[in-house]
C-alpha cells in the first residue's frame, strides 16, 4: 500500500483501499458478537474494579505507615477478618495495643507480644478519617466485584430452552437404556458458553474467573481463526518475526490483545507453580535456560494453542505428564545423568528395569 514519496496522500490511500476491497484482496477483522461485546465489557470492568480495590488496600497501608503501625508485619491478609475488626477499632478511637491486639488473637499466627508492638504507634485524628474512608470505599468496591461477578456468570450460564431439556432428557433415558458410556461429542455440535468453561477449567492453572475472561476476549468459535498460530500473533503471545537480509533480528513479541495477554500470563504462573504437569515442567525448563519472564510467555502460547484445538475438537485438557520432555529425550537424558553421576565417582552401567527382576 506504500506510494512514492511525495505523491502519498491520504485521498489515494482511501482510492487503494477501496479498490482492494472492491477486488477481495482485503481480510475482514474479527469483530465479536453482540453478546461476547457485552462479557468483554463486563469482565474488563470487573479488571478495573479489582484495580482500584488494590490501590485503596495500598493507601491504606501507607497510612498505616504513616503512623508507625507495622501491621502489615504481623499479618499474613491486611484485609482479612482479624485485621478489619483491628482496623475498625482504630477507626472507632481504640489507641490501647492490648485491646486491639485483642480481636486478632486467635486468628493470627504472632503471639500477643508481636501485636502489642506492631499496634504501637500515633494515629491522629486525620489518620481514622483516611482509614474509615479507605475501609468504606474498598468494601463498596468490594460488593460491586461480587455483582459484577454475579452477572458475569449469570450470562455464562443461561437458562436451558424447553427445547434444550427436552434434548437432554432424551439423551439420558438413551444412555440409561445403553448403560454404557457417552460417546464424544462431535466437532460439529454447537458448544454454549457453560461447557466452554468446563473445558478451559480442565487446563491446570484456569480457574473459573480466568475462564471467563479469556472466553470473553476469543469467544467459543474458532472459526473466525484459520489456525492456532493466527489466535496466538492475534492475542500478542508469539515470538516476533523480524527478519531483514536472511538475518533474524529481535524477537520481542508483537503488540496484541493485552486484555487476553495478562490473562494468559496469569495462568502460566499458576500453572508454574504446580509442581507435576506438563506446562509445570515446561516452565522450568525454560526458565532455567531463558528466565522466568520468557518462561512465562512460553507457557501462555502453549496455554492458548491448547485453548484453540479444545474449543475446536470439544475435548477435555489431556495432561501429558511432568516426564513427557525426558521421554521425548529419552537417550540425551541418560547421556546427561551419567555423565553427572560419573563426575561424582561412579560407575554407571544402565539396565531396564524389566532385565533387572
Amino acid at each position: 500500500m506504500k506510494a512514492v514519496p511525495g505523491r502519498k496522500t491520504d485521498v489515494r490511500d482511501a482510492e487503494w483501499i477501496a479498490d482492494l476491497l472492491q477486488h477481495g484482496l482485503l481480510k475482514a477483522s474479527f469483530i465479536p458478537s453482540a453478546p461476547q461485546r457485552e462479557l468483554r465489557e463486563l469482565t474488563r470492568y470487573r479488571v478495573r474494579l479489582t484495580e482500584e480495590r488494590a490501590r485503596e488496600v495500598n493507601r491504606l497501608q501507607k497510612t498505616l505507615e504513616d503512623t508507625n503501625l507495622k501491621w502489615g508485619d504481623v499479618v499474613s491478609d491486611i484485609m482479612g477478618k482479624a485485621s478489619r475488626m483491628t482496623l475498625q477499632a482504630i477507626v472507632d478511637g481504640e489507641t490501647d495495643p492490648a485491646q486491639l491486639a485483642a480481636f486478632a488473637l486467635g486468628r493470627v499466627r504472632a503471639t500477643q507480644e508481636q501485636l502489642e508492638a506492631a499496634l504501637t504507634g500515633h494515629v491522629d485524628d486525620h489518620h481514622r478519617f483516611l482509614l474509615g474512608e479507605y475501609l468504606t470505599q474498598i468494601e463498596h468496591l468490594e460488593r460491586a466485584i461480587e455483582r459484577v461477578t454475579a452477572e458475569i456468570a449469570r450470562r455464562f450460564t443461561p437458562p436451558p430452552s424447553p427445547e434444550e431439556e427436552a434434548s437432554s432428557q432424551q439423551k439420558q433415558e438413551a444412555l440409561a437404556e445403553r448403560e454404557g458410556e457417552a460417546p464424544p461429542p462431535s466437532p460439529d455440535a454447537t458448544l454454549n458458553w457453560a461447557e466452554a468453561v468446563v473445558l478451559l477449567c480442565s487446563i491446570a492453572g484456569i480457574s473459573e474467573r480466568a475462564a471467563y475472561g479469556i472466553l470473553a476476549e476469543i469467544g467459543i468459535k474458532m472459526q473466525q481463526f484459520p489456525t492456532a498460530a493466527h489466535l496466538a500473533s492475534w492475542a500478542g503471545v508469539c515470538p516476533g518475526n523480524h527478519e531483514s537480509a536472511g538475518k533474524r533480528l529481535s524477537g520481542k513479541t508483537r503488540k496484541g490483545n493485552p486484555w487476553l495477554r495478562r490473562l494468559l500470563v496469569q495462568v502460566a504462573h499458576a500453572a508454574a507453580r504446580q509442581k507435576q504437569g506438563y506446562l509445570a515442567a515446561q516452565y522450568r525448563r525454560i526458565a532455567s535456560r531463558r528466565g522466568v519472564k520468557r518462561a512465562a510467555m512460553a507457557v501462555a502460547h502453549s496455554i492458548l494453542i491448547i485453548i484453540y484445538h479444545m474449543l475446536n475438537t470439544h475435548t477435555s485438557y489431556q495432561e501429558r505428564g511432568e516426564t513427557f520432555f525426558d521421554e521425548q529425550e529419552r537417550q540425551a537424558t541418560e547421556k546427561r545423568l551419567v555423565r553427572q553421576l560419573t563426575r561424582l565417582g561412579y560407575q554407571v552401567e544402565l539396565q531396564p528395569l524389566a532385565q533387572v527382576g
